[in-house]
């Protein structure tokens, strides 16, 4: 049994994970933290999870308070910043940890400061941080002590889009994403922007013009892919929703590439995978209904009169593949289990 610890457990990412590794077989749940409900049973703050064997008798504990408890693997549902903090003391007491804000996932503390306007409170683990695109993470998991988990939006952008660039079948010309979450991306913290009276019958852009923090993260990683900066222009939207990001792309075709090509080289590409599918032309284009409450990719790939130019539609359940099912994927593949493992 891996004995696991869940930094932030009172958060919806932390929800999320209890309930998948409440199934997960080869998993001891050593601790759960809260600033906020310390002292509390997680089945306190949220009754749904009543009855999960795995934190039964289990207290929420501050962050601080769980250093003492030697765990294999640590999940950090924290906020930006002081994941950081949580990860490293866990780091050099010998666990291996899994980050699920953005504390790990840029390269730089110069790119971390453009994006997040903090000061990173640990530079020096960066270069050791993997970035868990579990896909095209695979080979370098079983090794990896820090991994970053990718953000929700970034991965319903990356996994469409990573191949294509690798593939040199995308031209010169802007690619451009357009992407809609659910509330829930937002976090659990209330704020009024996000209250029901705000969100109800209302879909809105916001951080317009290349400001969501976001972007820094999905363009180091389009560049690499691509071998050099190109044009691309990211805006998210609110949609009064719960849950789930659909991401439309538009796509320059390189010379003499179709939309079909885009379409089998994503195919080839991910044959096999057990989360990612990318649908036949006749199967159309997905919604987020298809992949609500999963750890699944659905990608279709759509011609257009312009010839020129393809749209891409990704869906994606922002709290599973966009956050904790895809961090227990990243554990699994870290600690020798099937990928799929607690996830089916």
């Amino acid at each position: 049994m891996i004995k696991v610890g869940i930094l932030g457990a009172t958060g919806y990412t932390g929800v999320e994970l209890v309930q998948r590794l409440e199934r997960h077989p080869g998993v001891e749940i050593s601790f759960i933290s809260s600033e906020a409900s310390a002292g509390l049973e997680l089945a306190e703050v949220f009754p749904v999870l009543s009855g999960c064997t795995k934190i039964e008798g289990l207290r929420l504990r501050t962050a601080q308070d769980c250093q003492s408890t030697k765990v294999d693997a640590v999940f950090s549902c924290l906020p930006h910043t002081a994941s950081a903090e949580g990860c490293v003391a866990f780091l050099n007491n010998g666990a291996r940890v899994i980050d699920l804000s953005a504390d790990f996932r840029l390269k730089t503390p110069e790119a971390y400061t453009k994006w997040y306007g903090k000061v990173h409170p640990q530079p020096g683990y960066l270069p050791t941080a993997l970035y868990g695109l579990v896909e095209h993470a695979r080979a370098e998991l079983p090794q990896a002590n820090l991994v970053a988990n990718p953000g929700c939006y970034p991965t319903s952008v990356l996994l469409p889009l990573l191949p294509l660039l690798e593939a040199d079948a995308v031209g010169e010309g802007m690619i451009v994403a357009d992407s809609k979450s659910g509330v829930t991306g937002a976090g659990r913290k209330a704020t009024l922007a996000n209250s029901f009276c705000e969100v109800d019958g209302s879909f809105a852009a916001y951080k317009v013009g290349r400001r969501h923090q976001h972007t820094g993260e999905m363009t180091q990683e389009l560049y690499d892919a691509a071998g050099g900066p190109f044009s691309f222009i990211f805006t998210p939207h609110l949609v009064p929703m719960e849950r789930g990001i659909l991401s439309t792309l538009y796509v320059p075709l390189a010379k003499g590439v179709t939309a079909a090509r885009l379409r089998q080289i994503l195919s080839e590409r991910y044959e096999g995978e057990p989360f990612v599918k990318v649908l036949t032309e006749a199967q159309g284009v997905p919604s987020t209904g298809h992949v609500r409450g999963t750890n699944r990719c659905h990608i279709a790939v759509v011609s257009t009169v312009e010839e020129d130019v393809a749209v891409v539609v990704s869906v994606i359940d922002n709290l599973v593949k966009g956050a904790s099912g895809q961090a227990l994927q990243n554990f699994n593949a870290m600690f020798g289990f099937p990928e799929t493992t607690g996830l089916l």
